[in-house]
Order: structure tokens, then sequence, then C-alpha cells
């Protein structure tokens, strides 16, 4: 079943991860081994989590890595759908 209008893996990190520890968007990059700018964009919706960002979480808040890409799927098909109507697709059938 299709999740109804799924939130930003960003919120989820912020909201589950971050907030209940207190981290600051700093600390928490710090620890990742990112900069502060690549964690924040990811926190604020204007960046998808890679593999790599997904492999670093896991590690970090002991998840799964395809936890964290399965929300970004989940995420960018419901965006993506949003725009389903504008598609110019035809059909294909075997003849």
């Amino acid at each position: 079943m299709k999740m109804h209008n799924p939130p930003h893996p960003g919120q989820v990190l912020r909201a589950l991860c971050l907030e209940p520890l207190n981290l600051t968007v700093t600390d928490a990059a710090q620890s990742l081994g990112v900069s502060r700018k690549a964690l924040s964009s990811i926190l604020n919706g204007r960046a998808g989590v890679s593999p790599e960002m997904a492999i670093r979480l896991s590690i970090a808040f002991d998840t799964s890595a395809e936890s964290w890409l399965n929300q970004q799927v989940q995420y960018d098909l419901w965006q993506a759908e949003k725009n389903r109507k504008r598609l110019h697709v035809s059909r294909l059938s075997a003849a």
C-alpha cells in the first residue's frame, strides 16, 4: 500500500535521531563525516539521502541503510506521482 504524502527523510532524521539526542547540525555532521552544509541540505529537504549517506546514517544511528533509502524512494515517488498527468506517454502492448 502506498503511503500518503510521506515525509522527506530529512524530517525523519531530525525528529527521530537528532532532536532526541540533542544533537546540533554541526555535531551530527562531524560525527557523520560530512559537511554541515550537506547535512543541512538533507534536513531541510533540499537534497536526498544518497546510498553513501544511508550507510553513514545506519552506522551512526544503528539503523539499516535500506530503511533510509526506502524513505527516500517513497518520498521521490510521491513527488513524481504528483506530475503524472503532465507526462506524455503512450501505452505499449505486445502484438
